[in-house]
């Protein structure tokens, strides 16, 4: 890694599925090895833990052509950090070659400590590029489930293929995960997370089993404390079909605005927040700084969060070899307010085209960004980013009676016009190779050709943009039929739109073409559904704009 944070990674294609070993079964099948004796690690000197600590599951993230890091946390009671004590805890790891760990090629010890929740992030080195690996760990006698890895291609090399699921918005109390189960059996490379890892609301569910727990100061429908955070988060992280998903791929995770709190910007509180819920910059960069570590404490982060801040640079890029560079955005840390003041950030397209100071990535990320695409060797040019930034008008649905002239989401980059201009205008005069936006955030599907001019039909696509439906997270059914009906006329540039499923998409990149699957599930009423996929759709290389599959 490099000092600004910036990896490089790449893995290499095909590469054959281990017999007889399904990526659910590393978690629920033979992810918990017993007895002391199958673990060649070490133990003297181990702090004494009685009981087992690794109810959160594990973790890798963040890989490289020579390592990946490998997390955990130690928990007595996941739901308060105070119950594993002040006491520094000795954790061991080891990664192996093969899944019964008798080729152990790296181990390790690091120190969970009361200050990071007991938290373990293990930046594991020295590993061979683009292959799989196995990673456990122990605390004295109890040892962690088994779970699967993988490098990145070595530096310079021409892989044939790269596969990625894109995922994001898991609402725990709107629904169960069945697309995490479905994802954990896919053959991916490495999952990409685009934010809203988890929700701030207060307990409210059909679901008796989903209810969120309760936060330090109720009815503010927000977390405050770090406390309430780290509650959260080890919530979702009980969820056995995110576990199993976490157990079976590598991720690569960014924020959007959920793990603070909602539509925020920067240090400037949700826009519809009033009486107690209201906090002043000096108030909610407090509160911010609790999610950040929180958030921190529970990812496979490379980076070092310092306690007490209210800032940590999240914004970094991956190179797959020559095949692909994956920039990860931070598009909440640093934006400008929303304009215009409206309720829940919904206002006239007016706001956003002339919102000339906005900007979502500020201009250090900016440059950043600019730099690593105008430099980039790689056939593919990845953003993964957190809102879409295709230009789209939706039907007033706050006045459905008069649905024209229809409005912006002035929380996406259509409330940040100019900005996008001027990025999409670097990517034409730069002659980026293959640019493709990846999105999350609207818990829906779109599918969209990026234009300078959105309604210059004639022109060439700059780019495409594939966003991503949630996991879990609420799309209002009653706007599915609507926006199918206007889209063709309010945004032609669409290629495909769909507010009525749940689940992920799955890329499929080679050197050819970028393919990518709707994976959607029929149902998130239960924990176990059906996946299918619901629509593919692909960009060739060298030739930009979207065509159905």
């Amino acid at each position: 890694m490099s000092p600004t944070n910036e990896p490089s990674s790449s893995p290499a294609r095909p590469r054959p599925r281990p017999a007889a070993l399904s990526r659910r079964g590393l978690l629920v099948g033979s992810a918990v090895v017993a007895g002391a004796q199958a673990l060649n690690i070490r133990t003297a000197h181990a702090e004494p833990v009685h009981q087992d600590p690794f109810k959160l599951g594990v973790a890798s993230g963040d890989p490289l052509p020579d390592g990946v890091v490998l997390w955990t946390r130690l928990v007595a009671d996941p739901y308060d950090a105070a119950s594993m004590g002040t006491r520094p805890v000795r954790v061991e790891w080891e990664v192996a070659t093969d899944e019964r760990f008798r080729k152990v090629v790296r181990r390790g010890t690091e120190t969970a400590v009361a200050a990071h929740a007991h938290s373990v992030h293990a930046d594991v080195r020295g590993l061979a590029p683009g292959r799989d690996y196995w990673y456990r760990f122990r605390t004295g006698r109890q040892i962690g489930p088994a779970a699967r890895t993988r490098t990145a291609p070595a530096p310079h090399s021409r892989p044939r293929g790269l596969r990625i699921g894109l995922v994001n918005c898991q609402d725990w109390q709107n629904g169960y995960w069945p697309a995490y189960t479905a994802l954990a059996e896919e053959d991916l490379d490495v999952v990409v997370h685009v934010g809203d890892y988890i929700y701030e609301y207060d307990p409210s569910s059909v679901y008796a089993d989903r209810l969120h727990t309760a936060p330090q100061t109720s009815g503010l429908d927000q977390l405050v404390t770090l406390a309430d955070y780290r509650a959260r988060h080890a919530q979702y992280k009980t969820d056995p079909a995110l576990q199993a998903a976490h157990a079976a791929f590598p991720w690569i995770v960014t924020w959007d605005d959920h793990e603070v709190e909602n539509n925020y910007a920067g240090v400037v509180d949700e826009i519809d927040d009033n009486g107690a819920r209201h906090q002043d910059p000096a108030a909610f960069a407090r509160q911010r700084s609790a999610g950040y570590q929180a958030y921190y404490e529970h990812m496979p982060l490379r980076r070092r969060f310092v306690n007490g801040s209210s800032d940590y640079r999240l914004y970094r890029r991956f190179d797959f070899g020559d095949l692909l560079r994956l920039n990860v955005l931070d598009t909440r840390q640093y934006r400008t307010d929303q304009p215009g003041g409206f309720f829940s950030d919904f206002g006239t397209v007016a706001a956003g085209l002339g919102n000339t100071d906005g900007t979502l990535t500020g201009a250090t990320q900016e440059k950043w960004l600019r730099q690593g695409l105008s430099r980039s060797p790689t056939r593919w040019n990845v953003i993964a980013q957190q809102v879409m930034m295709s230009q789209i008008r939706f039907p007033n649905f706050l006045d459905p009676t008069h649905p024209l002239p229809p409005i912006a989401n002035l929380d996406q980059w259509d409330g940040y016009d100019p900005a996008r201009a001027r990025f999409l205008r670097f990517l034409r005069d730069a002659q980026v190779a293959n640019p493709v936006v990846l999105a999350g955030d609207i818990h829906s599907s779109w599918f969209s050709d990026l234009r300078i001019d959105r309604d210059d039909l004639d022109s060439d696509p700059v780019a495409v943009e594939f966003t991503a439906t949630s996991v879990s997270s609420d799309f209002p059914i009653a706007f599915d039929a609507p926006l199918k009906a206007y889209n063709p006329i309010l945004n032609p540039h669409v290629r495909y739109f769909d507010g009525s499923r749940r689940g992920y998409l799955r890329l499929n990149v080679d050197r050819q073409q970028l393919t990518t699957d709707a994976r959607t599930v029929d149902s998130i009423a239960v924990r176990q559904s059906p996946v299918s996929t619901t629509a593919s759709w692909a960009v060739a290389a060298g030739e930009p704009g979207l065509t159905a599959v």
